[in-house]
């Protein structure tokens, strides 16, 4: 039987983007005298402002531009022609639910998808794709087996260039991938050339120079040339790139200006907090700024320049006051691939759904007192319960609407830190509209000085939770008395594992009879490879959950939820490696952020989510919950209302981090 209900989840940053493509004119002349007001004059928007814009390239110079947004509740390209009061969607897949790095060239439309399942685990599934735009047919231009990434078309459109894995295995890595610079003729995709080892996110100045990115030994991401020679298309010819770019500042994402000795880099530099767009000179090793003159205070990325070099665009948080979504929707629709299930981004952290369906408990995010709140199943009324108070994942209780248990401390702390569950119950009679905080009664459940107590979930009949509880000197899973706790009165404490591993992450099955949990007891000394696994109430009959045939050391499986019958699990994965280069987004903290299905024999494994975030914290509920009416776009994909939107939803900001692992302090 095929998974149904809805499923809420979280993005990290996601919410946060609201990112539009912009525009500056290129002055013909670079030099000292080149004034901030001339920058400031030209900066147009060349999006309107829906959901987010990002990834752009020019078709010519009157600004026609192709690009990805997200507004259809998945990544679909669009095309802007100027006049056109509204984007084109443009022909892809209609099975797929993630395309990037759209290019136009001589009327054929190149983009990287990711829908086509590979022949194994832990290898990304995006690949490289066109079609004519007079026609709706698609060619796959990766060979089965490959993963290629960032695609660029030279200046004749001849010539096809991409950061490639080839045939090789992903190693794990996911801020520098490690990948290869590929060419190949347009006319013959399978004629690849392995013209430079360890590059990505190739730009072609003419069609005989490469610039791209990677990490230099010394720590700095730079950017590095190839010249290719007139034979090269004979074999690999493996060049020996040049650095272009100086130590002492990343530089990343470069795009060349053609006949120029000059490209355009979003760079960070030391002192900085921001990721901002420069232009550079190759011959005199001069760096010109753009937008640090224009908006000192955003993030832009992934610069792009017209085929003749007379604009430059890149993208960045649209502003406060900018016309279009300027709020963060508290739930937003998400395409499902499979027709059964709803799927919603929540803008917070660790859901728990009420019994009936129609409450979501939730933390606002990781940061420090952002407490526990409760918001309605449509979006449209959200209030506090803890305040100036650090908690972390909830799960509500099956029997009470108005009882949650959640862990009160620091998160992301070691076994020794003092964290505690607490049950907060609250009077649902006060869950009206002319209030945003409610009182709670909070009972703390676990004993003072007994380490660090989280991930608590509540069994079925409402009388025990289970968590994990580092007091042993190593993370276990612990049954506790839901009423009283470890305390007199009620049934107190049992262990429910035990060994020098990390068993973390538990959840009650519907009918009782099991817990699914996380751990990396099949290898304690590795921390970072975690598996399914189920074990009885009373701890007998663990086993693993068999997800992957090939390589379960490197499984990095958590959030582990159960599907209403009991027969489905719902968790976050990295079977599908990376989606996109990392290093042109803002942080994601690690590669197993999609959403995936599993039947608990092992069998019938489905991915959810395909994008280049990282997804998680999943909840599961079997009703199909506010989300408008199931309908289908005109690809023929099911979705259901594009999102979940209301004017008191909060601020958007474009509150968001650079990658943590780009490091400026050398």
């Amino acid at each position: 039987m095929e998974p149904t209900g809805t499923i809420l989840f979280t993005t990290v940053g996601r919410p946060y983007y609201g990112f539009d493509i912009f525009s500056v004119q290129l002055p013909s002349k670079l030099d000292e005298h080149v004034s901030s007001a001339h920058w400031v004059s030209t900066e147009h928007r060349l999006t309107d402002g829906r959901s987010i814009n990002f990834n752009g390239q020019f078709v010519d110079e009157d600004k026609t531009l192709v690009y990805i947004s997200e507004r259809t509740g998945s990544a679909r390209i669009y095309l802007n022609r100027p006049g056109n009061a509204e984007p084109e969607q443009l022909h892809s897949p209609p099975e797929s639910l993630f395309h990037d790095r759209p290019v136009i060239k001589n009327n054929r439309l190149y983009f990287i998808s990711a829908h086509e399942r590979p022949e194994r685990p832990f290898r990304s599934w995006s690949a490289l794709y066109s079609t004519r735009l007079d026609k709706n047919k698609v060619v796959r231009l990766t060979p089965y087996g490959s993963v290629d990434y960032s695609p660029a078309v030279s200046q004749s459109g001849k010539l096809i260039a991409v950061a490639s894995y080839g045939a090789r295995p992903w190693g794990g890595e996911f801020a520098d991938l490690q990948t290869d610079v590929v060419v190949f003729p347009e006319s013959d995709p399978m004629k690849r050339v392995l013209v430079c080892r360890h590059g990505g996110w190739p730009s072609w100045s003419g069609d005989s120079t490469i610039y791209f990115h990677r990490q230099s030994d010394d720590g700095w991401w730079s950017i590095y040339r190839v010249d290719l020679p007139e034979n090269f298309a004979s074999s690999d010819v493996s060049l020996a790139p040049i650095r272009v770019t100086p130590p002492g500042l990343h530089c990343f994402t470069p795009a060349a200006i053609h006949n120029s000795k000059r490209i355009v880099v979003a760079t960070r530099r030391k002192g900085k907090n921001y990721r901002h767009i420069e232009i550079f000179d190759v011959k005199s090793q001069k760096f010109y700024p753009v937008t640090e003159l224009l908006n000192a205070n955003f993030h832009h990325y992934n610069p792009f320049v017209s085929p003749k070099s007379t604009f430059l665009g890149y993208h960045r948080f649209r502003g406060e006051g900018a016309t279009g979504d300027s709020r963060i929707p508290r739930l937003e629709t998400v395409i499902s691939p499979i027709p059964g299930l709803r799927m919603l981004r929540l803008s917070g952290a660790f859901p728990a759904f009420s019994p009936s369906g129609e409450l979501i408990a939730f933390n606002r995010d990781f940061d420090t007192y952002r407490g526990l709140q409760v918001v309605k199943s449509d979006g449209l009324k959200r209030w506090t319960l803890l305040k100036n108070r650090t908690a972390f994942y909830n799960s509500w209780s099956p029997t009470d609407n108005n009882v949650i248990f959640t862990a009160i401390g620091p998160i992301f702390q070691s076994v020794r830190a003092n964290v505690q569950i607490a049950r907060v119950t609250f009077d649902p009679a006060r869950l009206s509209h002319d209030c945003d905080e409610i009182p709670v009664d909070i009972k703390i459940l676990t004993k003072e000085g007994t380490g660090n107590n989280a991930f608590p979930s509540c069994s079925p009949d409402g009388k025990s939770v289970v968590f994990r509880s580092g007091r042993s000197g190593h993370n276990n899973l612990y049954i506790i008395d839901a009423l009283h706790g470890e305390f007199e009165g009620g049934n107190g404490i049992r262990p429910l594992t035990e060994g020098p591993w990390i068993d973390t992450m538990p959840s009650w099955s519907p009918d009782g009879k099991l817990i699914a949990f996380s751990s990396n007891r099949h290898s304690p000394d590795n921390v970072d490879a975690f598996g399914i696994y189920v074990i009885k109430p009373d701890g007998s009959d663990v086993r693993r959950i068999k997800v992957a045939d090939f390589e379960e050391e490197r499984e990095r499986l958590n959030h582990v939820c159960f599907s209403a019958d009991g027969e489905w699990l719902l968790f976050t994965a990295n079977l599908g490696g990376v989606t996109a280069e990392a290093v042109a987004l803002p942080n994601h903290f690690q590669p197993y952020g999609d959403l995936y299905l599993v039947r608990l024999d092992g069998s019938g494994l489905q991915r959810l989510t395909w994008d280049g975030y990282e997804n998680g914290t999943p909840a599961w509920h079997p009703k199909l919950l506010p989300g408008g009416s199931d309908g289908m776009d005109h690809v023929g994909v099911r979705l259901s209302s594009l999102s979940l939107r209301d004017e008191n939803g909060e601020k958007l900001k474009g509150q968001f981090d650079e990658p943590l692992w780009i490091k400026c302090d050398f």
